[in-house]
């Protein structure tokens, strides 16, 4: 019992805001030898790295952003730097607030210079890199043509070419992303984990009953994950138009709402047929989710529709990936009575504790549990 509860607890400390890791949003515009731009930093991360809540109040203010002007520059501007035809210079020109989905950010207006027009910058960025691996910094560039990557530990120095990306290149950024969107985001994989614990076992009235045979698992999971993307593909490509928006206080909390469901139907039965239906219904929620993140990215207005394609194979990739890692290795255990009772249980319950916290926190704002920053 000690056991699950120290389980039950490293989970909450890695997910209690694990909907919205890390990130930065950087836009630049490179015209002829000029450069300007806007990098947002969330206050959060700046109070983690450099301190900025001078009297320690857990409330940042704008007086106190300012008063760090010059830390704040100084951290920023090491961790940036643009090359053309030689070494561009870039600082600071103005310092703002901007507001994000998961809260105040500071806006640092940029300018530069680099000394001749190039036809080719690379761009090396490594901010919070060192303190924080799960950080990313989202680049949207103008450079002839609009470009967006996504910077990482393993992915820190990136070279762009005058006028854009070629389709492939495109296609395979944006299917990296899609995988990374499966493989790092907890909504995500907590709402499958809740599908995919039972996806070897049948619940009868006599209780759990192992399947017959592994291709019906594998089929039946399958058929839940895909139906998942197929729907979560509608409202992302719909919201990433601009065809529908929502708040995104409700649909973060709506997906809060899908993880506690996920979880307590393995704990108390509501629906075991059809479950498919029911993931493509909550896909459309996921989907809707995930458009904001992607719209802070930005998409190639020329090549808008096969970043989409890209991204939502990248999802069905991932997912599959996991069922094909999943679903063998439980179904060598279906007969197992310590995996009905010490993984499908116990996992189902941190699912079903975890969503209710995230449904608490989004919808009244009230955070239960912080740990970190």
């Amino acid at each position: 019992m000690k056991r699950w509860l120290l389980l039950f607890v490293l989970l909450l400390s890695t997910t209690a805001h694990a909907h919205k890791p890390s990130d930065s949003y950087l836009k630049l515009h490179v015209v002829d030898q000029q450069i300007s731009g806007e990098w947002d930093i969330a206050l959060r991360d700046l109070e983690y790295a450099i301190g900025i809540d001078t009297n320690g109040d857990g409330n940042i203010t704008w007086s106190e952003v300012r008063e760090h002007r010059d830390a704040i520059a100084a951290f920023a501007m090491h961790g940036l730097k643009i090359e053309g035809e030689g070494e561009c210079s870039l600082q600071l020109s103005d310092l703002q607030i901007a507001d994000h989905t998961d809260g105040a950010y500071a806006a640092l207006m940029l300018a530069g210079r680099c000394a001749n027009s190039p036809k080719e910058i690379t761009i090396d960025y490594k901010l919070l890199f060192d303190i924080d691996p799960t950080h990313r910094g989202l680049l949207n560039l103008d450079f002839g043509g609009v470009q967006t990557v996504v910077f990482s530990p393993d992915r820190k120095q990136i070279k762009f070419h005058l006028g854009g990306s070629g389709a492939l290149a495109t296609f395979l950024q944006y299917l990296q992303e899609g995988l990374w969107h499966v493989w790092t985001g907890w909504d995500h994989m907590l709402f499958l984990g809740g599908l995919m614990l039972p996806a070897v076992l049948r619940r009868t009235r006599k209780g759990w009953v192992p399947v017959h045979s592994l291709k019906v698992a594998v089929w039946d999971t399958f058929r839940i994950v895909t139906a998942f993307t197929i729907a979560h593909a509608c409202t992302l490509s719909l919201a990433a138009m601009g065809v529908i928006s929502l708040p995104s206080r409700l649909v973060e909390t709506l997906v809060a709402a899908t993880v506690i469901f996920a979880g307590l139907n393995n704990l108390i039965p509501m629906s075991q047929r059809g479950l498919w239906v029911l993931a493509f219904f909550f896909g459309l929620i996921h989907g809707t989710a995930i458009a904001g993140a992607l719209l802070e990215l930005g998409l190639p207005t020329d090549q808008r529709v096969l970043a989409l394609l890209a991204f939502n194979i990248g999802v069905e990739g991932a997912q599959l990936a996991l069922v094909c890692l999943v679903v063998p290795i439980t179904y060598a255990f279906r007969y197992s009575t310590f995996y009905r009772r010490a993984v499908i249980i116990p996992g189902s319950v941190v699912i079903s504790v975890i969503g209710m916290i995230w449904l608490i926190q989004r919808a009244f704002e009230i955070h239960l549990i912080s740990f970190g920053s």
